[in-house]
């Protein structure tokens, strides 16, 4: 089994919207450098939605809440990977253009050509990307993990419920340290 950690929509605006945590990022930090030394790789996932946002429905609320406020458009700084947290050269960045890492992106595509078929969840928020990918990647027969204290939200009490009575139904929920003492022990 082949696994990746996704790192997603830990981007600046969304941290300087929804992260009072500040011990946050640097967990996040220690999760990605633990994936490296563990030779999982790291895949970044952003939203970034086009100038215009031809591909936002008036149905769908959040995203167009998204356009009404102008957010989240490809290219804006708001968009970029924060630098706490940000990429090395050559690690994959997807970008997709709804809740999902799945939707709208090559994300499938990088994985599989890859051979990756179990994921690593982390981001925020768990209410939004955590949440749709994983019922995304449990319906397409990814092996799931998902890093509670990796994993933010705005509304604790909804973060609370879905890492400890709803994810558990589909995936392994885990610390972010457990996570790391199971995959890149200590020398």
């Amino acid at each position: 089994m082949s696994s990746a950690l996704l790192v997603m929509d830990v981007q600046q605006a969304i941290v300087d919207a929804a992260v009072d945590d500040p011990a946050y990022l640097p967990r996040l930090r220690r999760a990605i450098d633990g994936a490296r030394r563990a030779d999982i790789p790291v895949i970044y996932v952003v939203i970034a939605l086009r100038p215009g946002f031809p591909e936002v429905g008036t149905y769908n609320r959040a995203l167009a809440a998204i356009k009404k406020a102008g957010l989240y458009v490809e290219g804006a700084p708001g968009t970029r990977i924060h630098p706490a947290i940000a990429p090395l050269p050559g690690d994959v960045v997807v970008t997709k253009r709804r809740a999902s890492a799945f939707s709208g992106s090559d994300l499938d595509v990088v994985l599989r050509s890859r051979g990756i078929d179990r994921l690593v969840l982390s981001g925020i928020a768990t209410s939004a990307v955590v949440l749709s990918t994983v019922c995304q990647a449990n319906d397409l027969d990814f092996g799931l993990t998902v890093l509670a204290d990796g994993c933010m939200d705005p509304d604790p009490e909804v973060h609370r419920v879905l890492t400890e009575r709803l994810f558990p139904q589909w995936a392994d929920v885990v610390t972010v340290d457990t996570w790391i003492g199971a995959v890149a022990p200590t020398a």
